[in-house]
């Protein structure tokens, strides 16, 4: 048995994992990121004995833990070094919880971590698989042989800042201008939504924001469906710059299996269909057998399987 724990900015979600990768019992607790690390730490400590208890299992049981966690983390040492998000900076994240439960720990950035996991549902013993998270940002986990690639710096893998406008005006989070995030995260998508909004005042899109409170990574799409000219617009450069993303990553790693997660990966085929056909139609990858681009499935489970299996690793 392991425990994998999922540390986000809003919540830490943990479950006890088999060896299959199968959740057994999970639960979560508030964040409160702004608090002092210990605090944390002593969280992160009391879900790991309440998820063995709802398991109706021993700590004893429990052979090793893993931690999925955001930001810039030193895989070999147990280090945070940098998380914006949850105050971390060179912080012995992996000692402090080693120390409190007396178990192995294994601190996994958290793309790495649901990529791992995805991995090991729907990843058919791919020897490359990239999992691709259209969320907040756009979030990025490959894996090769079976391993998370972290590059010699552990800070391999940040595929959303994948250059794909040199001459951007949009600022990304990472100071640069014109990383793939700025154009193809949910963020982004809010963004040019409300853009088309502006311009075209008979659009749907109004109504729907009036029926459901504020613009979303929904609106163009449900919209689109019904056949809005300009919401239609607005998903049709968004897929398009999903795609450019997409088409650098199939260069550069020509993986066998490329899965799509976060919340808007649930608009499927609709999302999908026209994704493979703008990838696939470079002249690189048409004679050539495709790479699968599929949804991921496991979602919010992703993190806590994979930064379980990190630790089996």
């Amino acid at each position: 048995m392991y425990i994998g724990i999922d540390l986000g900015g809003t919540n830490i979600a943990a479950g006890v994992v088999d060896e299959t990768g199968r959740i057994i019992y999970k639960s979560s607790v508030p964040t409160l990121a702004q608090r002092p690390v210990e605090e944390i730490v002593e969280d992160m400590a009391n879900l790991c004995i309440d998820v063995v208890n709802g398991a109706d299992r021993q700590i004893s049981e429990i052979k090793s833990i893993g931690i999925g966690c955001p930001g810039t983390v030193d895989n070999k040492n147990g280090i945070v070094a940098y998380a914006c998000n949850i105050r971390m900076k060179n912080t012995e994240l992996g000692a402090m919880l080693e120390k409190r439960l007396g178990k192995r720990i294994n601190l996994e950035n958290d793309a790495n971590a649901a990529a791992l996991g995805e991995y090991a549902v729907n990843g058919d013993d791919a020897d490359s698989f990239v999992l691709i998270t259209l969320g907040t940002g756009v979030g990025g986990g490959v894996i090769i042989d079976g391993k998370p690639y972290r590059g010699f710096n552990c800070a391999g893998g940040e595929l959303g800042h994948i250059i794909i406008n040199a001459d951007g005006e949009e600022q990304c989070s990472c100071g640069n201008k014109g990383c793939w995030e700025a154009y193809a995260s949910v963020t982004a998508l809010i963004r040019q939504t409300k853009q088309a909004m502006q311009a075209d005042i008979s659009s749907m899109m109004h109504k729907w924001v009036q029926e459901n409170g504020e613009v979303s990574g929904r609106t163009a799409f449900d919209c689109a469906k019904v056949g809005d000219k300009t919401a239609a617009a607005v998903v049709a450069q968004y897929i398009r710059y999903v795609g450019m993303g997409l088409i650098s990553i199939l260069n550069i790693f020509q993986p066998s299996k490329i899965l799509i997660g976060g919340g808007i990966s649930k608009e499927g085929d609709y999302l999908l269909n026209p994704l493979r056909e703008y990838v696939y139609a470079g002249d690189y990858n048409k004679y050539r057998e495709k790479t699968k681009i599929a949804v991921a499935t496991l979602f919010n489970d992703a993190g806590i399987i994979g930064a379980a299996l990190s630790a089996k690793e």
